[in-house]
């Protein structure tokens, strides 16, 4: 009998519903599902899972490292442990513009402050002061001063002028960041996007309070737009090689611009999607766990990162992987505003 685990934090209406949905389902006979649970892993503890769903290891460091192990003793971990580790927003952007998905106008910047253990003696290689007028010419302003890497809207900044940003930018600390035009939006789309083929448009209002933000009786999609928002979901779904996430665009002019694709363990609380969106959420998901569960996980032809980076060679069965050039050394350093120092 297949075993599917899911692992998850403070949540409970998705996972345990999951859990049920899956255990009802037909193939019940073969496949069951349960919350994972876990002690201390010895480098000997047996494999448990067939298929673990993840939600939470991006929050405890714990999970991260025993779902890596997991994925080498022939566990298939959803969303890939490896790459999430790895990835970081500035980069998808730069991805996104290689296959053709609009993203707006964005600079990573070094933190504000020097990271642990290092001086300005360290810093050797970085320009100082930065090209400051020439960035905010680039980007202009209103825009948008976010962390690189992370999520759930923390340590966000909407800045209108360069005395907010440099504000905003001594507040960042050691967090490095980077400011990206803002885009005014006249639709906005959070979309679902579950094994790199099934895709739920949801109009969204970030701009509304958490628990009003998914829009009720949304009007129809224009044709179009629809097909380029579906195109473009499965595109960086695809080229970032995660089968389960959430992708925000921001429409302007009838293009949508990628604003939030880095969410591989997206909120599916049926309280804030809103029951129609967790029905189609909890009925995919299960459908496609039981789908995957029971085929053979990727094989592992050798121990190179870069393997467990892509997953292994794929099997004939799952949609191709479009595999990711090596990311660029993230920079980091210290960076005075001019005259803010």
């Amino acid at each position: 009998m297949k075993r599917i685990g899911i692992l998850y934090g403070q949540e409970r209406s998705f996972p345990l519903a999951l859990v049920d949905r899956i255990n009802r389902a037909p193939q019940s006979t073969e496949i069951v599902a349960e919350p994972v649970q876990v002690g201390g892993v010895a480098l000997e503890t047996p494999r448990k899972y067939d298929l673990i769903l993840d939600r939470i290891s991006q929050d405890i460091p714990f999970y991260r490292a025993i779902l890596k192990k997991a994925v080498l003793d022939g566990t298939i971990v959803i969303n890939n442990p490896f790459w999430w580790s790895a990835d970081d927003k500035f980069f998808n952007n730069v991805l996104a513009r290689q296959i053709g998905v609009a993203v707006p106008k964005t600079v990573i910047l070094p933190s504000n402050q020097h990271p642990p253990d290092t001086t300005g003696d360290s810093m050797s290689n970085l320009i100082f002061p930065l090209e400051w007028d020439e960035i905010f010419h680039h980007i202009g302003f209103p825009a948008f001063f976010k962390p690189y890497s992370g999520g759930g809207w923390k340590s966000v900044y909407r800045v209108t002028n360069p005395d907010e940003f440099f504000d905003a930018y001594r507040e960042s600390g050691q967090t490095v960041m980077t400011l990206q035009e803002e885009i005014v939006f006249d639709q906005y789309f959070r979309c679902y996007a579950i094994g790199r083929k099934h895709v739920h448009l949801m109009r969204y209002d970030p701009k509304s309070p958490h628990h009003e933000r998914y829009v009720k009786n949304p009007p129809p999609i224009e044709p179009a737009l629809e097909e380029r928002l579906r195109g473009d979901c499965l595109k960086l779904m695809g080229a970032l090689g995660y089968d389960f996430g959430t992708l925000e665009f921001a429409v302007r002019d009838g293009i949508p611009y990628a604003i939030d694709f880095l969410n591989p363990a997206p909120d599916a609380d049926v309280n804030s999607v809103g029951a129609e969106n967790f029905e189609w959420v909890l009925d995919t998901a299960s459908r496609w766990l039981i789908e995957r569960a029971s085929q053979p996980p990727d094989p592992i032809s050798d121990y190179h990162w870069a393997t467990f980076l892509s997953g292994g060679e794929t099997p004939k069965s799952r949609a191709p992987r479009v595999r990711k050039p090596a990311a660029a050394p993230k920079a980091t350093g210290p960076a005075r505003p001019r005259g803010n120092a």
